[in-house]
């Protein structure tokens, strides 16, 4: 299979070279990083440790069987209008936060499928990702249900040694991942901490609530989402990712900005004034980023 990887940071480079060593892959990212895989190819350190030799550019390419979009939930516009001139027979989106998906259909012709990932992964420097805890890749259609192109994709994926599920549960499967997000991301970036801070103590009670929240505003969409699912699921990625430092701490450390909008201020929008944990940790989000 023939795929471009649209966001080659830490998880889509990790994505891209596992999948490099059965496919034929393009990493699309920015310099120094592009350049470098270019030139050296890709090594991906840790919990496995290989190098590969996808291709590797800035810009998106004219065709690929399948674009892997896994830009920060703000560029996810602008990767829309890119693939929009690109030949695809599919798009799958691993990306974190809500609307995602929809952004990308109402640019993009062809099949559009959701996808969460709990790969960890981190950029260790130009040409080098350091591979930080197993995980799995769900993917589905978007709006649920089974689909010829959704089952092409999971045997491609499979095919390279990534763990991958089919869902035909997918809407469910977002909100019960941002439920996980709303509840450790905002917490370990102000908290400056790693995802087992939250294991027990304030922390632990804090996450709840956020995921809690999180839950009653699923339900409010039709989404059968209990509270207990909600802080079970957080608990379980707490546990498996202790040492892990979450994509949002990552972006306070390199001061960059956030997702936060995808993610708690998504849930808050969506609660009409009744998710106050979720509110309170958007706002503070949203007071650093708003720094000189």
């Amino acid at each position: 299979m023939d795929i471009a990887v649209v966001g080659a940071g830490s998880l889509g480079s990790l994505l891209g070279g596992m999948l490099a060593r059965e496919h034929d892959v393009t990493l699309v990212g920015r310099e120094p990083h592009v350049g470098t895989v270019q030139r050296e190819g890709l090594d991906v350190v840790g919990v496995e440790s290989f190098r590969v030799d996808p291709a590797a550019r800035t810009d998106v390419p004219d065709s690929a069987d399948l674009a892997i979009v896994a830009v920060k939930s703000g560029d996810t516009a602008a990767a829309a209008d890119a693939l929009a001139d690109c030949a695809l027979d599919a798009c799958l989106s691993v990306q974190n936060g809500m609307g995602n998906e929809e952004t990308l259909a109402a640019s993009l012709s062809c099949p559009v499928l959701a996808g969460t990932c709990t790969y960890g992964a981190r950029l260790d420097g130009p040409g080098r990702v350091d591979f930080t805890g197993r995980g799995e890749v769900v993917l589905g259609p978007r709006a649920g249900g089974e689909s010829a192109i959704a089952d092409e994709v999971g045997a491609a994926f499979r095919a390279a040694g990534v763990e991958t599920t089919v869902a035909a549960d997918m809407p469910t499967r977002l909100w019960e991942k941002l439920a996980v997000n709303a509840a450790v991301n905002a917490t370990t970036a102000l908290a400056r901490v790693e995802n087992g801070a939250l294991a027990d103590g304030p922390g632990r009670e804090l996450a709840a609530d956020a995921a809690r929240e999180t839950a009653r505003v699923a339900r409010k969409a039709g989404i059968d989402l209990s509270d207990d699912r909600a802080v079970s699921l957080t608990e379980r990625v707490v546990r498996d990712t202790a040492a892990n430092r979450s994509s949002m701490l990552q972006d306070v450390a390199a001061g960059r900005r956030t997702e936060i909008d995808a993610i708690n201020g998504y849930v808050a929008d969506r609660a009409a004034g009744r998710a106050p944990v979720n509110e309170t940790l958007t706002r503070l989000i949203r007071l650093w980023e708003a720094r000189d």
